[in-house]
């Protein structure tokens, strides 16, 4: 009864006008956002947290909550109509996304993204309401050693996103680690692979790599192919051409439940995020699939499995931050940030003493769905048509809308040139049938597993046997060992 009370005192806190206007705000800042090459929803969330300072909290968190499933799901429209990622989670719907816009179905490419993103953020509230406490306890268990199984278990499913040719995707995820490894030490301080350049010191950033290889690396192949007034997308693209088929349907729901229920799950352990979540996602899809030889050629269940796993990551990330005060990505982390700024404590007490605050944001997570799926279902013909233009005048478009999402991550001349090198390696990785996504995996989950990796022997006793010995880290090992082999 006290749960059907709550939930009834959440939505009307969350449906008073004010709110309700947050949560439209949100939305529609958070798909802008998250389209944007550069800004990604941990900038977003940051650039609009001083705007809340006024506010009372719970309109403030239910405005960055929004924003933060809106632009889970902008990143999707330009991973699927010029294959340039708006943040990380999306770069895996570049692989099969961009294939479906050039076969003219981008349409129902981002239908079914749109869906399975309201479907799984609702499964996700709900679950977020339900087994919030008991699942927040459980990700406690992930310590150092588990979290690198589990990142050793992503890095070895790079031969799943590399074609026919498993080596060729080993030396991709090689080089990408490698490039994980240029900045300072993590547990020494001591500057490494740099030569010497302060940009480099901190690192490689994700995003620029990203939109070379997969943006203007795409650019340069299609012009080698694209005449001089070709349209990248054809056909008919009224609101209800957008509509999945029942053929989409049929190859894509369980994909979605699988999503759903795979990102739900990583989004509870500490630093995964929704970007691991899409890997697995793919992975665990193309793995289960009566016809595997066409991903990465268009196939549906590869837009509707990441889409499905990034939503419901978003929203498990913000168990263990409302429940233990432990971020679940880089987003809630910021979030958290706001929460303390308002004087509120996450952790089990704030069910207690704030139940107005938790229970007008989960209810928010609702109506925030909702707005979302209208929202990107309406706007999708608009989108797609931006797109029927000669390929001739798209391409520069392209280039600059690359350079610009390079540049505004840090303002920095530095991150274009990167972009432009990777642009160029891009090119050739797609002519030699080397995988931009495994090196770009590797890029993302390299500082996250060498982290966990020295800790694990920092605190081991028995060198790597510490991934032997505790239950968890263990399966995930083995399992990781057994993929490739």
């Amino acid at each position: 009864m006290d749960f059907f009370a709550n939930l009834s005192m959440g939505f009307s806190v969350a449906l008073t006008p004010f709110n309700l206007l947050m949560a439209t705000a949100g939305v529609i800042v958070g798909i802008l956002i998250g389209a944007l090459p550069g800004i990604g929803p941990p900038s977003g969330v940051a650039l609009l947290l001083p705007l809340t300072f006024g506010m009372e909290p719970t309109s403030g968190i239910i405005m960055l909550a929004a924003l933060y499933a809106g632009s889970m799901y902008g990143g999707t429209i330009t991973s699927v109509l010029i294959n340039t990622p708006g943040e990380s989670a999306s770069v895996v719907t570049c692989l099969d996304g961009y294939q479906l816009a050039l076969q003219g179905r981008a349409g129902p490419a981002l239908g079914i993204a749109a869906i399975g993103s309201f479907i799984a953020g609702t499964i996700g509230v709900v679950l977020l309401m339900l087994v919030s406490p008991a699942l927040a306890r459980w990700s406690l268990s992930f310590g150092p050693p588990e979290t690198f199984a589990l990142m050793l278990l992503g890095l070895t499913t790079v031969t799943l996103l590399t074609g026919d040719n498993a080596l060729k995707g080993y030396v991709s995820m090689v080089l990408g680690l490698m490039l994980a490894m240029v900045g300072f030490d993590i547990i020494s301080g001591d500057a490494r692979y740099a030569f010497g350049i302060p940009e480099m010191m901190d690192g490689m950033d994700f995003l620029p790599v990203a939109i070379g290889l997969f943006g203007l690396g795409e650019v340069l192949a299609g012009a080698e192919i694209a005449a001089a007034g070709d349209t990248v997308l054809q056909g008919r693209y009224g609101l209800r051409d957008v509509m999945p088929s029942a053929r989409d349907w049929a190859r894509s729901r369980w994909a979605i439940v699988r999503g759903t229920v795979l990102g739900f799950s990583v989004g509870l352990l500490p630093g995964a995020g929704p970007t691991v979540a899409t890997f697995l996602a793919y992975t665990v899809e193309k793995k289960v699939s009566r016809q595997p030889q066409e991903f990465g050629k268009g196939a549906m269940e590869g837009v509707a499995a990441p889409e499905s796993a990034n939503n419901a990551a978003a929203t498990g990330a913000m168990v263990p931050m409302l429940t233990l005060g432990i971020p679940g990505s880089a987003t809630t982390a910021i979030m958290l940030g706001g929460l303390m700024m308002w004087g509120l404590r996450p952790g089990p007490m704030l069910f207690e003493k704030n139940p107005e605050f938790v229970w007008g944001l989960i209810a928010s997570q609702y109506i925030a769905n909702v707005l979302l799926l209208i929202m990107s279902t309406a706007f999708i013909p608009l989108f797609v048509r931006a797109l029927r233009i000669p390929y001739s005048i798209l391409m520069p478009l392209i280039i600059v809308f690359c350079v610009t999402g390079a540049y505004s991550l840090k303002n920095s001349l530095f991150d274009v040139g990167a972009m432009l090198i990777f642009g160029v390696a891009g090119y050739f990785m797609k002519k030699l049938g080397y995988s931009p996504a495994a090196l770009v995996l590797s890029l993302v989950l390299g500082p996250l597993a060498e982290r966990a990796l020295r800790q694990s022997l920092i605190i081991s006793d028995a060198g790597l046997g510490i991934l032997f010995q505790r239950p968890i880290a263990a399966v995930l090992t083995v399992t990781a060992l057994l993929s490739v082999a």
